[in-house]
């Protein structure tokens, strides 16, 4: 009987085993398929020629060619990767390059890591083996620090260069530099004695004989034009996308409520139209989760028969596991509806994707460097915009696009969006430009140069914090530490001064906190109760030192888990931040962020020390650093702040745990206007401290 037992067992698992081969083999014939059917696969051997004729290429691919998963295979085949070198493949944000990444690795049938990789800020997983590897330009911006020519790199590909973030297109004109350096010195070592390829940054190392850098520009804008100029007359390709054929539908008049006009559009389509997936573009979080929680109540009133629609969110701050959602097809008979923001537009594609809808506008960030005030403002998307959304509905056949504004009202848009470089701060990219060797970073290379007023404000917050000295040159060592922390020059700047406050530790901590922006993933409608179960972590003296409680409480049952990675030890984990509404993978990373920034400082030979539970040195540090982010009560119980351009009548945000205390004296995180203007993440100092603490900015006269 037992025999019997264990042959029926033996069957069973031979049986499972074969079944696991035929859905494997099945699974792997469907990618191979897929990607033969791509356009770009039919100019494969075009491409590779072209690349390998001329040292910077621009492509232009229209959506759904298959340039960002199939070009770095190609490359790779063709024998790019020969001697250990990479393909180098850049994106401009975190979950696009995750995402493409992972397909790739699932495309070569290898483990994500090995022969595919992928680094984004905090998280590399690469290795020796790597070969195609995809990172944020951020990323390859830090790698240029260790190694100023990228010599790893034979081929690197800029995808998505039309999104214009402040990191592409600094990285730019890094890669015109490096690839001139290279091009010009290759292999000539007699040449390199005469004259040092590094010039071209203000580098003092040899070159050693480099080879030449390959340099591919992707772009789905249909204009290529600005940089083929930028990279003297490089030559552009255009490959045809597989674009099936998308019915534009304009409203008669302008929308008073986009909103209220996107949920009648959205079940227009789904009683109406035939099966498919709505893509419905909103401007942000609170948009978004008031829209989901408009359709769930809509959707009670409808038949039992028509209430088959899936509702799935999509915006930055909601934690990568969640944003990878969209991607799971809906269960059989139901309909996905994404609510998204401009992520969508081409950072991540979505299949399934039929119906569009686009009320034409997006929310942009906005920095004044006068008040050191950033602002979220709804404006009207640009025309390569709303072509972008469009054409998000003909992926997979044919497809309409329904835009919530007169056909008028799109002649008047503009043909691009603004470049980030124009509207953000410069302090972070002035630091890194100055550790590349980049003196003259007003005389910078830019593909579009920013304001001189926002290049003169931003270096006199880098002399303010010792970044830079007077002439404008890298401190030592303070702003070379600084330009080697992966961090804001603000919070670089924290962790380097809490080593003298002997709370290095609480000041990883916090920093580490402050880096994950999802942490707590608090929905509007359930603010009252996320105060109440944060009552336990509070502290009276501010959310820095709320988060340093957050991470004290969780480091019990994360030490348990990360120490003994077994499943059980995984759902405690879990089971504590669900019970204290916190996302664990958030929580996650900001531990990982703590070890890597800790592994850094020391490194750096800064001493970690705590300084317990009396945390009066961690907020002195915190003044010390955070100086010119502070703010003052005024009668009316709201805040000044004392920047150089100050701003009145400015509130706590309503999720701080200073929001009913109203402290005299604050310093803050970040200053952020919504619908109103907000101070981000206030603890209570004593004023007295600054002018001891600052004295570069303040005096106990003023």
């Amino acid at each position: 009987m037992a025999q019997g037992q264990l042959n029926n067992s033996t069957k069973t698992r031979k049986r499972n085993f074969s079944e696991h081969s035929r859905s494997s083999y099945a699974k792997r014939q469907k990618l191979l398929q897929h990607r033969a059917s791509l356009p770009i696969a039919s100019v494969e051997k075009l491409l590779v020629k072209e690349v390998q004729k001329h040292d910077t290429l621009i492509i232009v691919g229209e959506t759904g060619s298959g340039k960002s998963t199939q070009l770095p295979q190609f490359l790779y085949n063709a024998g790019f990767c020969g001697n250990g070198k990479l393909v180098g493949v850049t994106q401009p944000r975190r979950v696009g390059t995750l995402s493409v990444a992972k397909r790739v690795a699932e495309e070569c049938d290898v483990v994500l890591g090995e022969k595919v990789g992928y680094s984004i800020r905090f998280e590399d997983v690469t290795s020796t083996s790597t070969r195609i590897k995809y990172m944020t330009d951020g990323l390859l911006l830090r790698e240029a620090l260790l190694d100023p020519y990228l010599s790893r790199y034979a081929v690197i590909i800029v995808d998505e260069a039309h999104e214009r973030t402040v990191h592409t297109d600094v990285l730019l004109g890094l890669l015109k530099s490096v690839q001139n350096a290279r091009s010009k010195f290759g292999n000539n070592d007699k040449q390199l004695e005469k004259e040092n390829a590094a010039q071209c940054f203000g580098f003092r190392k040899h070159f050693q004989g480099r080879s030449p850098l390959k340099l591919i520009i992707m772009s789905a804008s249909l204009d290529a034009q600005m940089f083929s100029q930028y990279f003297g007359g490089a030559r552009a390709v255009h490959i045809q996308g597989r674009q099936f054929p998308v019915d534009v539908l304009y409203t008669y008049h302008p929308q008073q409520n986009y909103l209220d006009a996107s949920l009648t559009t959205i079940f227009q389509i789904h009683l109406e139209e035939d099966p498919g997936d709505i893509l419905v573009f909103l401007t942000g979080q609170e948009e978004i989760e008031s829209g989901e929680r408009l359709i769930k109540e809509r959707l009670k009133q409808l038949p039992e028969n028509s209430k088959k629609l899936l509702v799935v969110p999509i915006f930055s701050s909601l934690p990568s596991e969640r944003q990878m959602r969209v991607l799971v097809p809906a269960p059989p008979g139901f309909r996905k509806v994404i609510l998204a923001t401009n992520i969508a537009e081409t950072s991540v594609t979505i299949p399934g994707i039929k119906y569009v809808i686009d009320p034409g506008f997006v929310k942009a960030r906005f920095y004044d460097p006068n008040k050191r005030l950033e602002s979220l403002t709804v404006i009207p998307i640009s025309k390569a915009q709303a072509l972008q959304r469009s054409g998000r509905a003909g992926r997979e056949g044919p497809g309409k696009c329904f835009r919530l504004y007169p056909e008028n009202d799109f002649e008047k848009l503009e043909d691009s969006p603004k470049p980030e470089i124009k509207r953000c701060s410069l302090s972070n990219i002035i630091l890194q430009l100055k550790a590349l060797g980049v003196d003259d970073v007003i005389g910078f290379d830019f593909i579009e140069k920013p304001s001189r007023q926002s290049f003169v404000k931003s270096l006199e917050e880098l002399i303010l914090l010792g970044a830079l000295t007077d002439e404008f040159k890298l401190s030592n060592p303070v702003g070379r530490h600084m330009a080697c922390l992966p961090l804001d020059p603000i919070y670089s700047k924290a962790l380097i001064l809490s080593s003298e406050f002997n709370c290095l530790e609480e000041m990883l901590i916090a920093v580490a906190m402050l880096s994950v922006k999802s942490l707590f993933y608090i929905s509007s409608e359930k603010l009252d109760e996320v105060r109440t179960v944060y009552k336990c972590f509070e502290s009276p003296e501010g959310d820095h030192l709320t988060l340093i409680n957050v991470y004290r409480a969780s480091n019990e049952v994360f030490k348990k888990w990360s120490t003994l990675r077994t499943e059980d030890n995984y759902k405690i984990f879990r089971k504590w931040c669900k019970e204290n509404l916190i996302d664990s993978g958030s929580l996650r990373h900001a531990h990982d962020i703590h070890s890597q920034l800790r592994r850094s400082v020391e490194q750096m030979g800064l001493r970690v020390a705590s300084c317990g539970d009396d945390l009066l040195q961690f907020r002195r540090c915190l003044a010390a650093a955070f100086f010119c982010n502070v703010a003052l009560k005024q009668p009316n119980g709201k805040y000044r702040t004392l920047a150089n351009d100050p701003m009145n009548d400015i509130q706590i945000h309503p999720c701080s745990s200073l929001f009913q205390g109203k402290p005299e004296c604050i310093v803050f995180d970040e200053l952020v206007v919504t619908n109103k203007p907000y101070l981000r993440n206030a603890t209570i100092i004593d004023y007295l401290w600054l002018a001891e603490l600052a004295p570069q900015m303040y005096s106990l006269e003023n």
